[in-house]
C-alpha cells in the first residue's frame, strides 16, 4: 500500500510549491517553536527547525512520509526570520540593501516505521539593490511580505528588490527546494513523478 505524504507546514507557499510535484499529499501544522537558541547560526536554525517540523508530524503520523522545510536568512551570520509586522519588515530591508544576503532552506524528510530520516540544505545568495527608502515603502505597501524571511518575496514583486540570485535550487528561496525534495522523496520510497 503506498505511503501517504504529508507536508508538515502552514507555509501556503510551500503548499503551492508541492502541487508542482502532482503528487496527493496532506497538510499537518507541525506546531514547532521556531524560537533561536541563543547564539545559534542561521544554517543550523534552519537545519533544526526543519527537522523537528518532520519530526513532530510523523511522531502523530508514523506510517506517512513527512516534509519538514524552514528557511532563515542569514545576513553575516545573523538569523533573520519573519518579520511579522511594517516596523521590523522596514529595519530588515535597510539593512540588506546593497548586501548580499544567504538564504538558508533546510528540508527534512522522515517516515518513523521505515527508520527512515535525511535533510539536506539549499542555500541560495541573493544580492539586493541599494534600495531607498522611498522603494522600501512602496514594496512593502504593495506586497506586505510580514511572513516571509528577511521580507523577501522574491516571486512576487520582491524580485525588483534584486540584483541577483544565485543557487543550484531555484525554487529553493521561494522555500521549498524542489530538487532536493524529490531526491530525498526518491530515497524515502516515493515515485517522483
Amino acid at each position: 500500500m503506498p505511503r501517504t505524504l504529508i507536508l508538515g507546514s502552514t507555509s501556503a507557499y510551500r503548499r503551492e510549491l508541492l502541487d508542482r510535484l502532482r503528487l496527493p499529499f496532506d497538510v499537518v501544522a507541525p506546531g514547532v517553536d521556531e524560537t533561536p537558541q541563543a547564539g545559534e547560526r542561521p544554517e543550523s536554525l534552519a537545519r533544526r527547525l526543519a527537522l523537528a517540523k518532520a519530526r513532530a508530524v510523523a511522531a502523530r503520523h508514523p506510517h506517512a512520509v513527512v516534509i519538514g522545510s524552514d528557511q532563515v536568512a542569514d545576513l553575516d551570520g545573523e538569523p533573520l526570520g519573519k518579520p511579522g509586522d511594517h516596523m521590523r519588515a522596514t529595519a530588515q530591508l535597510r539593512r540588506m540593501r546593497g548586501r548580499t544576503v544567504v538564504f538558508q532552506t533546510a528540508l527534512s524528510v522522515v517516515c518513523l516505521d521505515a527508520g527512515f530520516e535525511q535533510s539536506d540544505l539549499a542555500p541560495v545568495r541573493v544580492r539586493f539593490r541599494d534600495l531607498g527608502d522611498a522603494e522600501i515603502e512602496s514594496y512593502l505597501r504593495l506586497e506586505q511580505p510580514y511572513d516571509c524571511a528577511g521580507s523577501a518575496k522574491s516571486e512576487g514583486l520582491g524580485i525588483a528588490l534584486l540584483e541577483s540570485i544565485n543557487s543550484d535550487d531555484p525554487t529553493a528561496l521561494i522555500g521549498l527546494p524542489l530538487i532536493r525534495t524529490c531526491r530525498l522523496l526518491r530515497a524515502a520510497g516515493l515515485q517522483v513523478p
